[in-house]
């Protein structure tokens, strides 16, 4: 399996985008290089478990090592695991449901369709990276479309929602690439340099130095992941993105922060991870709390789903934070579950927005009357979000929970307890904005004229809901499917595995 297809196709799919004539054309390229994408990604799974039934127990397979730049020993180095594959499968589903949802657009829509389509092969290149220059290369990468889609496309105030986003990410980067430095520069290879992350697992690096340079990680890497305090970029990007872009924002580039702090930070730097621990489960409740009892005060749904964003990726920091294997798996789980729940929350809303020209839930009303399967699709989202058993919402935050109770601190286990708390708010605000804007009468006369989802929307919709059901009835899959890529962590962190 030659994983540099995954950023070929996306790029060579986009390229020809940009040559396209007419908005059918566009449509139809961009929609055959996504479900490219997306069966590839299904190939990919495919292969990897065929590999792992034959015996190959490598902790990264399909590795391809190329010589970028050899003075600095920095190479184009490539392999997957479990955990790389769950990301894969999760970027596969949000960009095929991203370009059905944009079907609609006619405003620039080849600049537009191109970029969704690169930002998508860079979140690949993140997700297959082993050298960590090539990881932070397409981590900057992914930065420069989220920028354009908003300021371009977007709403509101999108120049400063733009300009905030690009600034707080960069800020995020530059914090990164001084963690990164860090450890190259701690590393000795024959007497070089190395920013090969397999290198750097096998070597030791001093926990002074580990303990100076994984805030910087781990915060950079942070920020892109809704890091209390480092959030307020996410309420407003999310709010002036169009459609596609907001679910591209926490579906798959949010993500791109929880997998660094646990493939890097957390990884490389075991001992400096136990020592910020503590830093790092307070930081994470803070969020799960705070983000939970401002998304009660929102009216506006897509602010509702932003802030609500910042409380459940709190959950994937707190099981990183909390150094057992099963909150480790669970913050996997919770990574792929709110990377499509949350799509398929911005997708409805969007397609709610688009029909009633508004996003407030006190000007909605009735939707059900009128649009069933798009607020069917909002109440499948919604019970999702506050952990319903048979969607991913449930299996990964149960995992979290159970895995840090795992931990016999009394001080993480009231973290614990209050993340566990934080659940009620979540239903309350979940269920407030759905009896407002989805239940009762329908509010206003034209809402009787609303046309429900057409054939692009519902498999948009349709797409991402295979994907919450498949995790939430039949977990065993991924969890099998992470459980080898976070033995290597837990073993790396100087814990006994506990779970296979």
């Amino acid at each position: 399996m030659n994983l540099s297809l995954l950023i070929i196709f996306p790029l060579v799919t986009g390229i020809a985008v940009l040559f396209c004539k007419g908005l059918k054309q566009v449509r139809t390229v961009s929609l055959t290089g996504a479900t490219a994408q997306f069966i590839l990604s299904l190939v990919l799974l495919v292969e990897y478990w065929k590999e792992r039934s034959a015996g190959n127990r490598s902790q990264f397979l399909f590795d391809r090592n190329y010589t970028w730049f050899e003075p600095l020993h920095i190479h184009y180095h490539i392999g997957v695991d479990g955990i790389s594959i769950a990301m894969i499968l999760l970027t596969a589903f949000v960009v095929i449901a991203g370009v059905l949802v944009s079907w609609a657009q006619e405003t620039l829509n080849k600049e537009f369709f191109f970029l969704l389509l690169f930002l998508g092969a860079s979140a690949y290149g993140f997700f297959v990276s082993l050298d960590l220059f090539t990881l932070f290369f397409f981590l900057e990468l992914a930065v420069i479309p989220k920028f354009l889609l908003i300021g371009i496309w977007g709403s509101g105030k999108k120049e400063y929602s733009a300009m905030k986003l690009a600034l707080m990410l960069m800020a995020g980067s530059a914090l990164v690439f001084v963690g990164l430095l860090g450890l190259y520069f701690n590393t000795n290879l024959n007497g070089a340099h190395s920013f090969d992350l397999v290198e750097i697992s096998q070597m030791h690096i001093g926990t002074a130095a580990q303990n100076l340079f994984f805030p910087f990680a781990f915060v950079g890497f942070g920020i892109f992941a809704a890091l209390f305090p480092f959030h307020t970029w996410v309420p407003d990007g999310h709010s002036s993105a169009p459609t596609a872009a907001s679910m591209f924002l926490a579906g798959i580039s949010m993500k791109l922060g929880g997998y660094g702090c646990l493939r890097v930070a957390t990884y490389l730097m075991p001992d400096a991870a136990h020592h910020y621990s503590p830093v790092i489960i307070l930081l994470s409740t803070v969020a799960i709390i705070y983000g939970a009892f401002a998304t009660m005060m929102q009216k506006d749904l897509k602010y509702i789903n932003a802030y609500s964003s910042i409380s459940h990726c709190g959950f994937v920091l707190l099981g990183i934070g909390m150094l057992t294997q099963t909150s480790i798996n669970g913050a996997v789980l919770q990574m792929v579950s709110h990377g499509l729940m949350t799509a398929l929350f911005f997708a409805a809303i969007g397609m709610i927005y688009s029909r009633t020209h508004t996003r407030v839930t006190e000007q909605l009303g009735g939707l059900l009357k009128v649009l069933p399967f798009i607020s069917t699709v909002f109440v499948i989202a919604g019970l999702c979000s506050l952990g319903l058993p048979g969607f991913s919402g449930f299996v990964a935050e149960v995992t979290v929970f159970m895995g840090s109770w795992q931990n016999p601190d009394r001080w993480y286990r009231l973290a614990t307890i209050l993340a566990c708390a934080s659940i009620v708010v979540t239903a309350v605000y979940i269920l407030r904005a759905t009896g407002k804007a989805i239940m009762g009468p329908i509010t206003e006369k034209h809402f009787n004229n609303l046309t429900d989802a057409t054939w692009n929307e519902r498999t948009a919709a349709g797409v991402l809901i295979i994907g919450i059901v498949a995790i939430g009835v039949a977990p065993f899959w991924i969890y099998h499917l992470i459980t080898p890529g976070t033995d290597y962590i837990i073993q790396h962190l100087g814990k006994p595995v506990t779970l296979k």
